[in-house]
């Protein structure tokens, strides 16, 4: 079944070829979006990306969501923020805006080390849920207003286009309406007892005279529809009604707020114009607000078209339904897929936390290389592609912990790129006795794989097997055995030469030499007639 549905997909992107400009615009429904798209072959060659997923909230450098969680008391980063910065009813996140001033940024200097890590595209974040636009946007608040006083996307879009390589921008602002409505909310407990947060009680008049003057504070935090009522006395009254409202994640569009949808899409629609990204991330289950976000996806991949006669370009999505997987490209956030599937997809994930959290670098707990490069293996092998996020301190600068593991797995790549970059699923993913359940948020499943796990891709003049841990002794591959169609007549190790081989009915069984000091995945190219 699943060689079947791979085949099936891969001879309709054929049938298909180069999305080429039609007679008319895309129209924003189902049917049209997906009649007139395919995946483009950049990013179905590509295979590896990196993302800066990051904003003002990496300045308190306190891990994720620390937008939200500083107006949750109870939380660490509510216990951090009142330590350090104040309370949040005196002191809000409007106030780390203010302080955050990127000053050891160089997007050239990151993306230029990105591209010697591997990567073939590069995703700047555009705007989290903060709500805060890190491009010269229709929002008032954005980065080149108030913070840093920078255009964030035209640095990234620079840095990536003068490297040669495609770039992206992810939008995450559409759950900024329920996700912020903790900023009006108040403490339970304590000395400070109901006293309502800064975003209750900020408007357009405050700020004169100081650092915002001419920003209205309700723009920033998407103005008041789901505040808790007055009279909660304990935290756990007020964290039930909390994920009972705002903390659920809800695409559609609040009834109680139509002008922030608008104002959702009039910036969706500056960001693809003003900088023309090869690849849009939403982060969203579906598409946000229903026929406003199909206006979205439609209006991007129509300005793409008119920019170069063909709808060139990406826009992922998550949890997609097989049809509109034939118009978006879903992305896996955080999780594997346990098929090969036929249409190209994308795991998004993170060596640390999405924000940058300093004591990742303390506890030296990052994701390693060797894992980030099993999940790539084991991603293309399935027809997928990753995403992976590079925190990014608030300053601007990643650690030298983070510059070591991406300096890693630049080294492999080096040696190895030609089993990933520009190839295709094989027969069958792979084997081993490693059973990976699909879905998201279930990545922890990578530390149960090792060298008894082998991906296959096909390219490179042949089939790469690649073992997701070095063999100690000889390694057996059943799924290549004599019964296997085609001839297996040379066995080579990438970067160390030859290797036997023996092909019985029971498997073929390579035997590599030690793994050297420092070496990880081990990748066997296999070349002979009819075998790809």
């Amino acid at each position: 079944m699943e060689r079947r549905q791979f085949l099936r997909g891969t001879a309709a992107l054929a049938a298909a070829g180069p999305v080429a400009a039609r007679a008319a615009p895309l129209a924003p429904n189902w049917s049209s979006l997906a009649d007139g798209y395919a995946v483009p072959d950049w990013f179905r060659d590509a295979k590896f990306g990196i993302w800066a997923h990051w904003g003002p909230q990496c300045v308190p450098e306190a891990g994720d969501w620390y937008a939200r969680q500083m107006y949750e008391q109870g939380r660490g980063p509510y216990d951090l923020h009142v330590q350090r910065y104040g309370h949040p009813a005196d002191t809000g996140f409007m106030d780390i805006i203010g302080r955050w001033r990127a000053e050891r940024w160089d997007p050239a200097a990151l993306v230029k080390r990105y591209k010697a890590a591997g990567a073939k595209y590069f995703v700047g974040m555009a705007v989290h849920h903060d709500n805060f636009d890190l491009f010269d946007s229709p929002h008032a608040w954005n980065s080149t207003r108030v913070g840093p006083k920078r255009d964030i996307i035209a640095g990234w879009r620079d840095a990536a286009r003068a490297e040669g390589l495609r770039f992206g921008v992810s939008n995450h602002a559409s759950h900024a309406w329920h996700w912020y409505q903790v900023a009006y909310n108040y403490d339970p407990e304590g000395p400070r007892a109901g006293q309502r947060y800064d975003a209750a009680r900020l408007t357009k008049a405050d700020g004169a005279g100081k650092w915002w003057d001419g920003l209205d504070p309700q723009e920033l935090y998407t103005g008041e529809t789901l505040a808790a009522p007055d009279g909660f006395t304990t935290r756990a009254q007020m964290d039930a009604w909390a994920g009972a409202t705002s903390g659920r994640w809800m695409e559609f569009a609040p009834a109680a707020n139509p002008r922030f949808v608008a104002n959702w899409l009039a910036r969706q629609k500056a960001l693809v114009e003003r900088y023309d990204p090869d690849l849009v991330y939403f982060d969203d289950f579906g598409v946000p607000f229903g026929p406003v976000g199909l206006e979205a996806i439609a209006h991007f991949y129509n300005h793409a078209a008119k920019r170069s006669g063909r709808a060139d370009v990406v826009l992922t999505a998550k949890q997609l339904t097989a049809f509109q997987r034939q118009a978006l490209v879903e992305d896996i956030e955080r999780g594997f897929s346990d098929r090969l599937r036929a249409e190209p997809w994308q795991t998004c994930t993170c060596i640390g936390e999405w924000h940058y959290n300093r004591r990742r670098f303390d506890e030296k707990s990052y994701v390693p290389a060797r894992a980030v490069l099993q999940r790539l293996a084991d991603i293309v092998s399935k027809n997928g592609n990753l995403l992976l996020s590079v925190p990014v301190r608030g300053d601007g600068s990643i650690d030298s912990e983070e510059e070591r593991i991406v300096d890693q797995i630049g080294a492999w790549l080096r040696v190895n790129g030609s089993a990933i970059y520009g190839t295709r699923p094989w027969r069958t993913f792979g084997q081993g006795p490693t059973d990976l359940a699909g879905g998201m948020f279930n990545e922890g499943q990578v530390d149960k794989l090792g060298a008894r796990d082998v991906r296959f891709t096909a390219g490179g003049g042949g089939l790469n097997a690649i073992f997701l841990g070095w063999p100690e002794g000889p390694a057996t591959i059943a799924a290549l055995g004599t019964r296997a169609a085609g001839r297996i007549e040379r066995a080579t190790l990438l970067g160390g030469g030859s290797v036997t081989m023996q092909r019985t009915v029971e498997g073929l069984t390579l035997t590599l030499p030690p793994a050297p000091a420092g070496a990880m995945l081990p990748v066997v190219r296999l070349e002979g007639a009819g075998l790809v």
